[in-house]
């Protein structure tokens, strides 16, 4: 026989999981101390780069960036944000340099590509005006929440590019609906047109696999393509 459920309990279930929601985003802010805290900590405990390094929507990046550095002959790569290298296992790039500001990270990274003379990797505190033909931003601006990190991280890398800049990233302002404490979205294309005036979009690629669509494995992200204004491809 089915349980009989009285109106009043009914709504209570509702308002009990918006009640647990509002204490978890609550404890989140209270226990959050910084964006380059927030990823020390994360791979200090174990955890990995994020959903977005790993399974179909690595790939999806993989291929992307396979093809175009393949298409433009591009020689060289300089990373900000690394991570834990499952996204670079992917990739075909003939040298790569990537930063990152969890040692940890660079540790998992220098252990699993030990015996790849190409990759090389380093600590973004210790980063000393090195460049690149291309500047990659995977998954990292929306977790810049602070305004001078993420000022600092776009300047950087705009001035390691010498060819290209590519971003995976969302763009928009909006963040009513954010209820994480280490992701704050912001139009970072703003920021390209209003501090680096030389360089424009070339091309913006969506995401293969937008969250609206694919709400449990999806990504917000999309690939945002950036040459010097002088630059014909």
């Amino acid at each position: 026989m089915a349980e009989v459920t009285s109106p009043r309990r009914r709504g209570q279930v509702p308002l009990l999981g918006a009640w647990v929601k509002s204490i978890r985003r609550w404890v989140g802010l209270r226990s959050f101390s910084g964006s380059e805290a927030y990823w020390r900590r994360r791979y200090e405990a174990g955890r990995s780069s994020g959903a977005g390094s790993y399974g179909h929507l690595a790939e999806f990046k993989a291929e992307f960036l396979n093809t175009f550095v393949a298409e433009h002959a591009i020689t060289s790569v300089i990373e900000l944000g690394c991570g834990d290298g499952n996204q670079l296992s992917l990739a075909h790039y003939p040298r790569y340099l990537g930063f990152d500001v969890s040692e940890r990270a660079l540790e998992l990274c220098r252990e699993r590509f030990r015996d790849d003379p190409t990759r090389r990797f380093a600590a973004m505190s210790d980063y000393a005006g090195e460049r690149a033909e291309l500047g990659l931003s995977l998954d990292v601006i929306y977790h810049l929440v602070e305004d001078a990190v993420f000022e600092a991280y776009m300047r950087r890398l705009f001035d390691a590019a010498e060819r290209f800049v590519i971003v995976f990233s969302s763009n928009t302002d909006e963040n009513q609906r954010n209820r994480v404490a280490h992701v704050r979205h912001r139009r970072f294309t703003d920021w390209v047109e209003r501090e680096r005036p030389g360089w424009r979009l070339q091309a913006h690629e969506p995401g293969r696999y937008p969250l609206r669509e694919h709400p449990t494995d999806g990504s917000f992200a999309d690939f945002y393509v950036f040459a010097p204004r002088a630059q014909e491809h």
